[in-house]
């Protein structure tokens, strides 16, 4: 399988990307390959099951230029299993010292791209994994809900769907400590090398949540994602903030079908936030009717032996 990894390695525009990119060249021998991006040469490692990881410096964000980027993603990248972005996080009421993972999406035009549910699942758990082994206890791994950075930087919606390749945001945030703490950046540079790493020798694939309402970084559905012991990964997830601007209680059973046909191997279940006003809990009931998966509230995902045997 192959991976490809982003990093804007210009310190004055990066928080993030620069050191966690210092962080993979220090843990495993890279070959530079004849592939070239951005004027530089994109490094490469294979691992002793045959797995390639690419590794590629750009000069600006990806998701910042992304409609100068995309031909030579799609050129290089498109066969490829999985992408990264790494970068940094920040926002009002961000949590400080957090390690986070979300696929990508415009939830309020409904344009999503594509998302693979178990390397997710893959990926999230070797974050926790190698937090809890660096014993870095003053941060925590959470998911986040769906969204694209482009958006504020003049970048159309409709470029996310562009890049056939599943692309995450891999961040740390969200305070200049935690964006240069070289700890947290050797777990990040770490984990990126085992999203092709089972997460349980249980489970070969995923049951797969559409997830819908509650906070932008939703306790309810990391705790789900985090459980090794149960196969329950997301394929989006859709903050209530964005049901709303998206005016989803409008039609918006065609955006949900949009997030559905991007996800890799579809839903075994609709999971949505009790805190939702009624229209968008029916939305969730009636996705779960059109592709024949049980709608959950979110308490749901407390008993997931339950959740698994009642899909």
């Amino acid at each position: 399988m192959k991976a490809v990894y982003f990093f804007c390695t210009d310190t004055k525009i990066e928080r993030v990307a620069p050191q966690v990119f210092e962080s993979v060249c220090g843990l495993k021998k890279l070959t530079a390959s004849e592939k070239n991006f951005d004027g530089k040469p994109v490094l490469e490692h294979v691992d002793y099951k045959g797995n390639l990881f690419s590794f590629v410096e750009t000069s600006n964000v990806l998701c910042y230029d992304y409609a100068g980027y995309l031909p030579y993603m799609n050129e290089l990248f498109g066969e490829y299993d999985f992408a990264g972005q790494i970068t940094w996080h920040e926002g009002a009421n961000a949590p400080e010292r957090v390690l986070t993972v979300h696929s990508s999406g415009d939830v309020p035009s409904g344009v999503f791209g594509t998302a693979s549910p178990l390397l997710f699942k893959n990926l999230i758990i070797a974050v926790e994994r190698n937090r809890q082994a660096a014993n870095l206890d003053g941060f925590f791994t959470s998911i986040e809900g769906t969204h694209w950075s482009g958006i504020d930087h003049d970048q159309k919606a409709e470029y996310i769907a562009r890049f056939p390749v599943p692309i995450y945001d891999v961040e740390i945030g969200s305070m200049p400590e935690a964006w240069h703490n070289k700890d947290a950046s050797d777990v990040l540079a770490s984990s990126l090398f085992e999203v092709f790493t089972p997460f349980s020798d249980k489970y070969d694939k995923a049951f797969t949540v559409l997830a819908a309402g509650g906070m932008h970084f939703e306790e309810n559905f990391t705790a789900a994602i985090l459980n090794a012991d149960y196969p329950i990964s997301i394929g989006h997830h859709l903050p209530n903030q964005w049901l709303v601007s998206g005016e989803y209680e409008n039609g918006g059973i065609e955006k949900v079908e949009k997030a559905v046909k991007s996800i890799i191997g579809g839903i075994d279940a609709v999971v949505f936030h009790e805190g939702l006003k009624g229209a968008y809990k029916q939305l969730c009931r009636d996705t779960g009717e059109k592709y024949g998966v049980p709608a959950r509230k979110h308490k749901a995902l407390r008993s997931p032996e339950e959740l698994l045997n009642k899909a």
